[in-house]
């Protein structure tokens, strides 16, 4: 059994007891945490596709740690002209561990709506009043005359 889930943004394949590294998550390491944008699962060969995620299917996972990854250097540098940088960037990442796929959750149903209230056409509001403003004019081109030499 898989799935793919949506998690930090970015979609992974998961399977139950894997080790995955994911962007860095806001929980604390031995906390559970659980991801309800599953987008397919594969049941022993049944395979259920969400248009654009499934509904009332999770998947639970333990975080194990938080870590960085490996550092990655930018280098720009353009001849002839003395320019050089040097950056450097290490992504936080957190190790989580699956520990369920596929858990049934309860579908919440959406309150029921209130009735609107009708407005009575005696109590409407105020019409505003639009002011026309007058056209301006423009002022006249000014013609400049070239002078011929002589």
């Amino acid at each position: 059994m898989y799935a793919i889930v949506d998690i930090a943004g970015q979609q992974f394949k998961v399977e139950k007891d894997q080790k995955y590294f994911v962007h860095q998550l806001d929980a604390k390491p031995g906390s559970k945490v659980t991801f309800d944008n599953v987008l397919l699962l594969d049941d022993k060969g049944k395979v259920s596709v969400g248009s654009p995620s499934l509904s009332g299917i999770q998947v639970t996972a333990k975080i194990e740690q938080h870590l960085l990854g490996d550092k990655v250097l930018v280098f720009k540098k353009k001849r002839r002209k003395g320019y050089a940088v040097k950056n450097g960037h290490r992504q936080r990442l957190t190790e989580i561990t699956v520990q369920e796929i596929g858990k049934k959750v309860a579908v919440k149903t959406a309150a029921p709506k209130k009735e609107e209230t009708k407005v009575d056409a005696t109590k409407a509001a105020p019409k505003k009043v639009v002011v026309k403003k007058a056209p301006t004019k423009a002022a006249p081109k000014k013609v400049v005359k070239a002078k011929k030499e002589s």
